[in-house]
């Protein structure tokens, strides 16, 4: 039996993902005034939004109920993630560091939603007139770990 990974430095990234995330938004809530825009590259703006919805403001108007939803679902995945990575062996370490990834960034958006009822998002990514929705910190890492967990699933499937 595959001895288990030592999650301590993992959770330290996950640590390190939801303070930047965290100190990012503190940063963009002193400076910014809601929708303000700062061009920051060709393509990339830094403008303060609000999402009281899910990825793509799923549930945005749905009227309150979905803050405590999305707080409790948050809450459950992310001890599921904890739970998982304190489970990995020491084999797995790309999934170890995708869930660290998604954990920083699921508990980064929960302590919004604790704190305000809604995600700070600020990165606005466009070309032409069309804008992607706008996102943060934490969502960035969250898929970044989930494209890392899909790698991960693949080069075990070819193992």
């Amino acid at each position: 039996m595959a001895e288990r990974l030592h999650p301590g430095g993992y959770l330290l990234r996950a640590l390190l993902v939801l303070v930047l995330d965290q100190l990012s938004k503190r940063w963009v809530l002193a400076v910014f005034e809601p929708y303000e825009v700062l061009p920051l590259l060709p393509a990339c703006n830094l403008t303060l939004v609000f999402n009281e919805g899910a990825a793509f403001s799923f549930l945005s108007d749905a009227g309150g109920w979905q803050r405590w939803f999305f707080i409790g679902l948050t809450s459950l995945i992310s001890l599921g993630l904890f739970v998982w990575l304190m489970r990995l062996r020491q084999h797995e370490r790309l999934t170890a560091i995708s869930l660290a990834m998604i954990l920083g960034g699921a508990l980064g958006n929960l302590i919004d939603r604790v704190r305000l009822g809604k995600v700070v998002d600020f990165l606005d990514f466009y070309w032409q007139q069309w804008h992607w929705p706008a996102f943060n910190l934490a969502d960035s890492a969250i898929t970044v770990g989930v494209a890392l967990m899909l790698l991960a699933s693949w080069k075990h499937a070819d193992s």
